[in-house]
């Protein structure tokens, strides 16, 4: 990007790349968090499938784990493939205006970046409610008697994980307007167009 375009200083760039920094380790460490989390899953779901076939004797509590489980790691996960740039988008428009008018491509990755921001702002509001609710009442999720797990740690979960994206989103904007991309998704642009 044209130096003329920064509208920071180098101690405020200093700083936003600081944050970008710890922001992206934190991202991968909770990616890995919830690869970990899946290994764990593919053996519990073995254990109860070898036990149900071999022994007549299944694991209990999978289903309700599995489907708790998913939805946690969804939100582990999602803020590291936010800072990849491999959420689900087209980006054959943002290639060819790349090459040919930057300015409106980064215009467009702006908006991007806000829109998701909007989002993940909009998530958080009703997620940070609904584990409120299911730290005070004591919630559940299971059957009484046979398998039950507390949902507030999958709440807290959703609730971090959005927040992380949220500031990830916000900061990825940040950047753009201020001239300083980062992350994989604009090198792999720029890569390709060294490519052709």
């Amino acid at each position: 990007m044209p130096s003329d375009m920064r509208t920071e200083g180098p101690a405020a760039a200093s700083m936003s790349g600081r944050l970008d920094g710890a922001l992206n380790r934190l991202l991968a460490g909770m990616n890995a968090i919830g690869s970990i989390w899946i290994l764990i899953l593919l053996v519990i779901i073995n254990t109860d499938s070898f036990g149900r076939t071999l022994f007549n004797e299944p694991f209990t509590g999978v289903a309700e784990l599995v489907e708790l489980s998913l939805v946690a790691i969804v939100f582990l996960q999602l803020g590291d493939t936010i800072r990849l740039g491999r959420l689900t988008r087209s980006d054959g428009l943002l290639t060819i205006l790349a090459r040919r008018h930057p300015n409106v491509e980064r215009v467009m990755r702006i908006c991007f970046d806000l829109a998701g921001a909007a989002l993940m702002a909009l998530i958080l509001i009703g997620a940070w409610s609904t584990m409120i609710h299911a730290i005070e009442r004591g919630e559940y999720f299971g059957n009484e008697g046979l398998f039950v797990v507390p949902e507030w740690p999958v709440r807290v979960i959703v609730v971090i994980g959005t927040t992380v994206c949220l500031a990830k989103f916000v900061l990825s904007a940040w950047l753009l307007i201020t001239g300083r991309p980062t992350g994989p998704a604009r090198g792999a642009v720029a890569a390709g167009f060294e490519a052709d």
